[in-house]
């Protein structure tokens, strides 16, 4: 006899028949390690693979060792700089004129007018505080690193306008100013604590208190000969941080009143700061810049790139700035060719600020840091991206170029210093090409300024600079193509090698290619596959090791090779596969291509479904309609069958309608309570009276005679409605009396806990445990539940029995084609047990219905990131008093009942048309990667924190359901196990899962 694994036993006589029961024994023991092996596979795949976007999209952009490069200035346009900065203020609120008529920012409007310049700062999203402040002051947009830090500070170190400067005095927020302040020697800098920022109190006090902490630094001055002398140095930097607007924004909203008022202190202390600094200095070289981090929405907050979020104002007045001119009517901007927040440069200014005569020049946040740095004569920071707005600045023609080449330089030296890094560490280094004659360039700038042709060499000088910028993002995207392919081709083996898994041990498919003898000798030859795979993974470590690759890169590449070296030693499989498929007929090729069209446009539906949930409703009411259709079609006889189907899918789409938000309504709670006992009795009517019917026996066999009421029953009825009495009594008492009285508590843990353990004592059949499972998991959800969540329970419940009773027409309709398997295929089945059939075509639709239904249990009244599944008072009727490891377990707990449902009706249906559970496993997880690397192209790394990080949790999520599905398949197999269908043949044998 010759095994060929799990192809099957080829040749053999009747001689051997005493060693079948071992070769058999054998088969499965060899099923039993392969597929625990697939698992961890799959497991430790996924970990990495995981891993991989934090090398991809979330890699720093900041990098050390450039020179600073100093503007060629005879004499700097300003001795010091005063920057104020109003975190939270929206553009249109401060240009914008009051209900009576009158301008918030007098003074600032007056200074627009006559003598400096304005515009709109537009800010990069996440319009987030510490990013704004990073921005402005450093010239860098958000750090996609930072997200390894929780979005709570920058990683790396950087340069900024500070660490350039002789000296720094900074007064504002704890939370910004230690960010530039804490580590920098020459400064001087205090912060308020953390107790100020109370959202219940007008947060103007906040800005006064900045200022006179300034204020106070002037005074301190004429009594301290030093402190004198330090501010008469040249190159100094003032920072006032203002967050006034910001914490009256979140609590008030920027229509308020306090906010808005908010605004006219904010312009009031920058007059005081004026009229202080030009009293106390008496030479005109101070330059004033007022602007905001970020905006607020109307709603409060902000992160995200809305206008009101992007658009702040931006006033540039004193030493160095341009005096005000008429409006020309052409762009607003002179110096970058699109905003950073994707806003077009030519949008009118509103009529109602009044300031459509006077000319406009708006700038990227970045921006801002080079135009400081230049009117100090320092360097900008070495990190800097920002284009300096030659719009604000009053130099002489000779002057812009300088300040325009220094600009240009210090972002070239940026690229020129990540080149290096890169062709260091690169065996087949490709160096960006529109710049790898950079250095003639600079000549002839150099040329063309000795020979005062300033003109075109301000033009090369920005040509330059935009392709520095380019040749930037060229770097920091470096090794995406290859990293991306990798993990793509990662992802797309681990499909292969479990769709050829499910083919060998699911279906029929091997049987017959081992018969016609297309898989002979497949050991032997698979030899020289994994030989040669040894030998390319070896060769691409050994490059890795030689470019000083990250250890992860060895692992994303030696995974991808490992896969596809086990598809390459199935090679015979795969070519028989071929063959067989060559020998159908059209008619199979049509079916083939419908499963496969069906099969996208359902995971496209999911992978939609994570940025909106309405298209679940569709998909109900469709999937309703058409199942109704097709039970009309094979129940031969008159039904209303199809008509509970269409309703409890009509009903559970609803659910995806509603707010994510769920209101408290106990009383909805209670009702749910009522509604759960009515489907269970219902349930078990049908148990007890279809025992005659021949269409029910499937999911109502019982191996013993039923009893008609058991104790058991009336058990889980009472504990339900007890559970729906003390939703209404626990929360009544804890209104009035502010507590959980401890009789309450006791009585809600006890149900809670004990109506779990009942059900692994209810009836065997398919009917009866899942009945019981339903009622044992209703008590602790009804308890755990504030609002309408308590009735998607039972719509959820609903739409499951549908689907049993779906899949029981069909296997009720094609019960002759099902029948027991014949004499001569016994052999190709042991490896999935005699009372299991292969896989079919057909059967697809039941991995995709799972996934559906799992994703609505995840999705039907909110999801892990939303308000609603962590409504901390869904845990108030069993402890109040703060306990964050037993409250997140609650309410993680909660949120697992609707996925127990979900896979105890997947693993009863697996029963019932006796489909191997783990072969559907398999098909889910390979179902669920195509999901994966969808995902996987959307992660964003710029873009709210929120976005962002959704970006994340969506990949996240789907990766880690080879795990998540696994794990509650193990959990539920305890309450499923022992379910029994009907025997086929008359042997009293039962397979059980």
């Amino acid at each position: 006899m010759r095994s060929d694994g799990i192809l099957g036993v080829v040749g053999g006589g009747s001689d051997e028949n005493r060693g079948r029961g071992v070769v058999v024994e054998s088969r499965r023991r060899w099923l039993k390690r392969r597929e625990r092996w697939l698992v961890l596979l799959g497991v430790a795949l996924h970990a990495v693979y995981m891993l991989s976007i934090f090398d991809i999209y979330f890699k720093t952009p900041i990098v050390h060792g450039m020179d600073p490069v100093p503007p060629r200035f005879s004499l700097p346009p300003a001795k010091r700089l005063i920057l104020l900065i109003s975190d939270g203020l929206r553009a249109d609120k401060f240009y914008e004129p009051d209900v009576d008529g009158n301008y918030r920012a007098p003074f600032l409007r007056n200074i627009i007018k006559n003598q400096g310049r304005w515009g709109v700062s537009h800010a990069r999203p996440p319009t987030e505080s510490r990013p704004g402040h990073v921005a402005i002051i450093a010239g860098f947009y958000e750090d996609p690193s930072a997200v390894t830090k929780g979005w709570k500070a920058n990683p790396v170190e950087f340069d900024s306008v500070f660490n350039q400067s002789r000296h720094t005095f900074a007064y504002g927020s704890p939370d910004i100013i230690p960010i530039f302040c804490s580590a920098l020697p020459h400064s001087t800098w205090n912060s308020y604590p953390h107790e100020y920022e109370d959202f219940a109190t007008d947060a103007s006090f906040l800005d006064e208190w900045s200022f006179d902490q300034f204020e106070s630094l002037l005074n301190r001055s004429h009594h301290d000969p030093n402190l004198k002398a330090l501010l008469h140095q040249d190159k100094l930097v003032f920072f006032l941080h203002l967050l006034g607007c910001d914490s009256n924004g979140h609590a008030h909203r920027p229509f308020s009143s306090i906010y808005l008022n908010n605004v006219k202190v904010v312009d009031k202390i920058a007059e005081r700061v004026y009229h202080l600094l030009e009293d106390y200095y008496r030479d005109n070289r101070t330059s004033y810049i007022f602007t905001a981090d970020h905006g607020m929405s109307d709603k409060g907050s902000h992160g995200d790139g809305h206008p009101t979020n992007t658009d702040t104002p931006l006033v540039a007045w004193g030493a160095g700035i341009k005096y005000p001119r008429p409006a020309t009517g052409q762009s607003h901007s002179d110096s970058v060719t699109s905003f950073v927040d994707k806003h077009a440069h030519d949008m009118p200014t509103p009529y109602d600020w009044g300031l459509n005569r006077v000319e406009r020049v708006d700038v990227n946040q970045a921006d801002i840091a080079p135009l400081m740095s230049t009117l100090l004569g320092l360097p900008s920071p070495v990190n800097s991206v920002g284009n300096l707005p030659l719009g604000y600045m009053k130099l002489n023609e000779a002057e812009e170029v300088e300040a325009v080449l220094a600009n240009t330089k210090q972002i070239l030296n940026q690229l020129l210093r990540k080149s290096l890094i890169k062709m260091s560490n690169s065996l087949f280094f490709k160096p960006f090409k529109p710049l790898v004659d950079h250095s003639s360039s600079l000549s002839q700038i150099d040329e063309l300024i000795s020979a005062k042709h300033y003109e075109a060499a301000m033009k090369m000088a920005v040509d330059l600079r935009n392709l520095a910028l380019e040749g930037l993002h060229y770097f920091q995207t470096y090794d995406w193509l290859m990293l991306m392919t990798v993990i793509t081709l990662g992802y797309t083996g681990w499909m292969i090698v479990l769709a050829l898994h499910v083919l060998q041990c699911y279906s029929s498919l091997s049987g017959d290619l081992s018969k016609k003898g297309q898989l002979s000798m497949q050991k032997k030859d698979s030899r020289k596959v994994y030989l040669s795979g040894c030998l390319l993974m070896a060769i691409l470590t050994v490059l890795n090791l030689v470019e000083h690759s990250p250890p992860l890169y060895h692992a994303y590449i030696g995974m991808t090779v490992f896969l596809w070296t086990q598809i390459f030693s199935e090679y015979r499989l795969i070519r028989g596969l071929w063959m067989y498929l060559r020998e159908r007929k059209a008619g199979y090729f049509i079916k083939l291509l419908f499963a496969a069209a069906v099969s996208i446009v359902i995971v496209e539906l999911l992978v939609h479904s994570f940025t909106e949930r309405k298209l679940y409703t569709w998909f109900f009411l469709i999937a309703g309609f058409v199942s109704s259709i097709l039970l009309h079609i094979s129940i031969p006889w008159r039904s209303g069958i199809p008509v509970f189907v269409c309703m409890s899918c009509w009903f559970l789409s609803v659910f995806t309608l509603m707010p994510a938000e769920i209101p408290d309504n106990n009383n909805l709670v209670v009702i749910s309570g009522a509604i759960i006992i009515v489907i269970s009795l219902a349930a078990k009517w049908l148990d007890t009276h279809a025992e005659g019917n021949k269409f029910w026996q499937s999911i109502t066999f019982h191996e013993s005679k039923k009893p008609m009421w058991s104790k058991l029953y009336f058990i889980q009825i009472i504990l339900v409605g007890v559970s729906s009495v003390m939703v209404s009594l626990s929360t009544k008492h804890r209104t009035q009396n502010q507590e959980l009285h401890s009789s309450h508590q006791f009585i809600n843990w006890l149900v809670a806990g004990s109506s779990m353990v009942l059900p692994l004592f209810s009836g065997n059949g398919i009917l009866s445990r899942l009945s019981s499972i339903f009622l044992g998991f209703a008590p602790p959800f009804l308890l755990l539940s504030i609002g309408y969540e308590a009735v998607f329970y039972s719509a959820l419940a609903v739409v499951l029995m549908a689907w049993i009773l779906f899949e029981n027409a069909s296997h009720h309709s094609s019960k002759a084609k099902d029948s027991s398997p014949s004499e001569q295929n016994t052999e190709e089945h042991v490896t999935i047990g005699s009372e299991e059939r292969y896989l079919q075509l057909s059967d697809v639709r039941i991995p995709l219905i799972f996934m559906v239904l799992f994703n609505v249990a995840f999705f039907g009244t909110g999801n892990f990131a939303s308000i609603a599944s962590f409504e901390i008072s869904s845990v108030y009727r069993f402890i109040t008093i703060f306990s964050p490891f037993l409250m997140a377990a609650l309410l993680i707990f909660k949120l697992f009942i609707p996925f127990m449902l979900v896979i105890c009706a997947f693993s009863a249906i697996t029963k019932l048309v006796r489909v191997p559970r783990l072969g559907c496993y398999f098909l889910v997880i390979l179902f669920s990667d195509i999901m994966t690397i969808h995902f996987f192209f959307l992660v964003k790394n710029t873009g709210s924190w929120m976005e962002i990080g959704n970006s994340i949790s969506h990949f996240g999520i789907v990766s880690a359901q080879v795990v998540f599905v696994l794990l509650l398949f193990a959990l539920t197999n305890l309450y499923t196990r022992t379910i029994r269908v009907k025997p086929l043949s008359s042997s009293p044998s039962l397979k059980t899962l």
